[in-house]
């Protein structure tokens, strides 16, 4: 029986409640493009959606939170604000640009979750579940991005450049802080 590091754990559940939380803030980010400068009525359908699922995820890390006495990242307020910026910002910038920036997201989260499930123990299957049926969400959101017209041509590529590093960086930051 593997038995997973309690530090390791702690850094898992302090980065992934972050993580949703800002999953969260990217999408009512991109509503409120989307409600006041950008008329797009099925994407925002498609964004609302999705935005069920995250919130499903950060109350479910909101909890382990709170159950395993975790103090969560100090940077969460910066980003909160971040991922704001970025929902609005991809969206003005359009629909393509919109989806790419979940996309992008995504296959970070997805590569995330992945090294996560591989280091937990059965000591810890109950979140090795949870984070596995929720990379299935992300996964799901990825694919759903990529129909609705995501795209890293042209252009396209430094943004997804840009938005993957930046989520790179946010994983790591959290993890410790």
């Amino acid at each position: 029986m593997k038995k997973t590091d309690p530090i390791k754990v702690e850094e898992f559940i302090r980065v992934d409640h972050a993580g949703e939380r800002g999953a969260i803030k990217i999408y009512e980010g991109q509503l409120l493009a989307l409600n006041t400068l950008k008329k797009d009525e099925s994407l925002k359908k498609t964004i609302e959606e999705m935005k069920v699922h995250e919130k499903e995820h950060s109350d479910y890390f909101e909890n382990e939170i709170k159950k395993r006495n975790i103090k969560p990242t100090k940077f969460l307020p910066l980003w909160d604000l971040l991922g704001v910026g970025l929902g609005f910002g991809s969206t003005i910038l359009g629909k393509k640009a919109a989806m790419l920036c979940t996309a992008s997201v995504e296959e970070v989260i997805d590569e995330h979750y992945k090294d996560q499930i591989n280091q937990l123990g059965s000591d810890e299957n109950d979140l090795k579940e949870k984070i596995k049926k929720f990379r299935q969400d992300e996964i799901h959101h990825k694919d759903i991005a990529y129909e609705e017209g995501a795209t890293k041509k042209g252009i396209y590529s430094v943004l997804d450049k840009v938005i993957k590093t930046g989520s790179k960086i946010a994983i790591k930051i959290s993890e410790k802080i």
